[in-house]
């Protein structure tokens, strides 16, 4: 077989948390598959990175009191520990705030821009559009930064994109009664220039459908769901959406991001810089050895594969493509989409309920890495479906399969071999010749025939039907191990019975060899104490035909057996779900503790009652202050001064209804007599949280009416 050149990578992680355990799915499955891949003695490149630009970095860094460089850095110092847990075999890992991607992405944008003419002009368009404006943070607000009330069901503090509570898919100018969630000011709608990466050009849709539809790129049931993005169809709200619409690729400062060229104050949205890291990180990563990366990523040989969660297939089956083929780059050949990770029985995870699976604490508890590798891969399949991790199945398929079926095959035999004959394995081509040995020759047909099979599974990612298969052949042996009864043999001192039993054991020694090659990728560190404890180079899939094996047999000298794992202890699970303690700040509302205790006797010494604002006015001398006017009901006018002039413009006020304390006792102040006061509410820290929000009653209500 030629050697294949193979460029991977997985999904780039947003670089404002650390991983959590749907991560280190789609990290174990992807690495699983690249060392099945250099097992073969394939080239595979295998890059990751950190996504690291965006409003929430931007905004996350801010409230940690750290620029978004230090902010993504101390989190990118973190990713460590988790890799090299669970073995991940990554080449590099970078960051899209690269210089390399920097470059990459603003050439990738000129390409599509100057498109000329003959090809059909550029696929980049300026529009102005209107977005809200957080005047107070002095910024255009992304949609999930804006809040109100849904304008379908009226749920309150629902997102500016979609409503949590009856699913309704809308723009953030429908929202009701809308604010800032950075500051919770109103927002302004204003105008700015946007460019628009047009999708709808018929050049992008003919291409997107024969890219997404030919069968070679995307799983079918992928493919399917892709395909009804070309055409009319119905959204959860009841809206229609037409085709495919533009892109809109831009966010306007301050933004931590790239700065799109030749437009001051514009820069890039983070969707389209983040996938160009994948090409980014692989640079570097080149660059570092020497080699040329223009040449190697236009190479027709080089194959370019993707891991990806099924939550991103948008960005990379539409947008990625379409920025790679128009600007002149290669696609990818396959986008491989994975589902999500569930726990017991299709819960979704949650720390504070004991159902999330937190990767540093599964390692900090002592649980071997490789049991979640051979877990996940038992699981895993080459569609997009969720997988579910059940404790009790973990710790079932984990003892049954590794230690009761697996290591159990060389354990059993070790002693024997090493007491009975000195270490030294059989001739096993005189199975070939004994009736008596017939099983076991028919056995090690099974275990080479398999090795095809194997081969296409992994190819496919089928890992959970490869390992069906593998545990097949160990139950096998076992099989073939119980039938023979070596204890009862060894008892014996005949010759033929001595001859029996050094086959049945060189046959388990041989296909525990063999089953350690079909089990690399899944298991690399327990293979390579294995490799270590026969005295044998590091095993490559070619390692398990009949050449090979006959080498082995020759040139084995077995040591005693060594342990090689230990068994799931079911303390270890019940650590591992425990619910996280609860070490969060008790809240204080408003940023103030409650107040001391009182009798409902005190309560009603306050009268509060609705009050109408007549009138309202700005007083001279004061930034603070506004001067009301108020009915209460009472056949005359009130004055009182309030100080909400940064909140509200006076004519605002003028004919709302709003609650005073009526009650409280005149106060002569230098603008005057205020004769009550108007309850309003704001946060104790005032510059984290500004606002001053005036109370209102329901309408209906009166002047004068108590409030009770």
């Amino acid at each position: 077989m030629s050697q294949r050149r193979l460029f991977v990578t997985t999904a780039l992680p947003y670089a404002n948390g650390h991983f959590h355990i749907g991560h280190m799915m789609e990290y174990i499955q992807a690495d699983i598959w690249v060392r099945f891949q250099r097992m073969q003695g394939h080239a595979v490149n295998f890059v990751c990175a950190d996504d690291t630009h965006g409003a929430p970095i931007m905004i996350a860094a801010e409230k940690a009191g750290k620029t978004p460089e230090q902010f993504v850095a101390d989190i990118a110092a973190g990713r460590p520990p988790y890799l090299q847990g669970f073995h991940i075999s990554f080449d590099h890992w970078h960051s899209t705030d690269a210089p390399e991607n920097h470059a990459l992405a603003q050439q990738i944008y000129r390409d599509l821009r100057d498109l000329p003419k003959e090809s059909g002009g550029s696929l980049i368009e300026r529009r102005t559009i209107e977005q809200f404006y957080d005047p107070q943070k002095q910024m255009f607000l992304p949609d999930r930064f804006i809040k109100g009330e849904c304008p379908k069901c009226g749920a309150k503090d629902q997102y500016g994109d979609n409503c949590e509570q009856c699913g309704a898919v809308y723009a953030p100018t429908d929202l009701v009664n809308p604010y800032s969630a950075l500051s919770g000011a109103k927002p302004e709608l204003r105008q700015s220039e946007h460019f628009f990466f047009k999708l709808s050009d018929p050049r992008c849709v003919a291409y997107l459908q024969d890219w997404t539809q030919n069968g070679q790129h995307l799983q079918p049931e992928v493919a399917n769901k892709v395909k009804e993005w070309f055409s009319v169809r119905t959204n959860p709200d009841g809206s229609t959406s037409e085709g495919l619409g533009d892109w809109d690729i831009s966010r306007d400062a301050p933004y931590f991001g790239i700065e799109i060229p030749d437009a001051p104050g514009k820069y890039f949205y983070v969707w389209l810089d983040a996938p160009v890291g994948y090409l980014a990180s692989l640079k570097h990563l080149l660059d570092q050895r020497g080699e040329d990366f223009e040449a190697y990523i236009q190479d027709p040989a080089v194959e370019q594969y993707h891991f990806i969660g099924k939550d991103i297939v948008t960005f990379h089956t539409l947008f990625w493509p379409a920025m790679l083929h128009f600007s002149g780059r290669k696609t990818p050949n396959k986008v491989f989409v994975h589902g999500f990770l569930t726990v017991n029985n299709g819960e979704k995870m949650s720390k504070s309920r004991g159902t999330g699976l937190d990767p540093l604490k599964y390692l900090k508890l002592g649980m071997n890495p490789e049991w979640l590798r051979y877990y996940l891969a038992a699981k895993l399949n080459g569609r997009n479906e969720d997988i579910d991790f059940n404790a009790d199945d973990f710790m079932a398929r984990v003892n049954s399969d590794l230690i009761g079926k697996y290591i159990n095959i060389a354990s059993r035999a070790t002693g024997f071999i090493v007491n009975k004959f000195n270490g030294h394995l059989a001739d096993i081509t005189a199975v070939e010749n004994e009736p008596r040995w017939s099983s076991i020759k028919n056995a090690y047909k099974e275990l080479r025939f398999a090795q095809t099979k194997l081969l296409q599974l992994y190819e496919l990612r089928e890992y959970a039907q490869a390992v069906r298969n593998i545990m097949h052949l160990a139950d096998v042996f076992n099989q073939i191990w119980d039938q023979f009864a070596p204890w009862s043999l060894a008892k014996l001192d005949t010759q033929p019975e001595r001859d029996s039993l050094h086959q049945i054991c060189t046959a388990m020694i041989e296909c525990f060899r063999t089953l350690s090659i079909y089990l690399k990728p899944i298991l690399p560190q327990t293979i390579e104490n294995i490799e270590q404890l026969l005295e044998i180079p590091p095993l490559t899939w070619n390692d398990a035909n009949l050449e090979s094996a006959h080498k082995f047999v020759k040139h084995c000298q077995l040591k005693p057996f060594k342990h090689l794992m230990q068994r799931v202890d079911e303390k270890m699970l019940d650590d591992l779900f425990e619910p996280a303690p609860d070490t969060a700040p008790a809240l204080v509302p408003g940023g103030e503790a409650v107040a001391d205790t009182i009798g409902i006797d005190d309560f009603a010494k306050v009268d509060l009652r609705v009050a109408l604002i007549v009138n309202c006015e700005p007083v001279e001398g004061s930034t603070k202050l506004l001067r009301l006017t108020l009915d209460v009901g009472e056949g005359r006018m009130r004055q009182v001064f309030s100080g909400i002039a940064s909140a509200y413009p006076p004519a605002d006020l003028i004919g709302k209804h709003t609650v005073m304390v009526a009650n409280l006792a005149p106060r002569k102040m230098k603008f005057g007599i205020s004769e009550g006061m108007v309850l309003a509410a704001s946060h104790a820290d005032e510059k984290s949280q500004p606002g001053i929000y005036v109370l209102q009653p329901w309408t209906g209500a009166e002047p004068g009416m108590r409030i009770h």
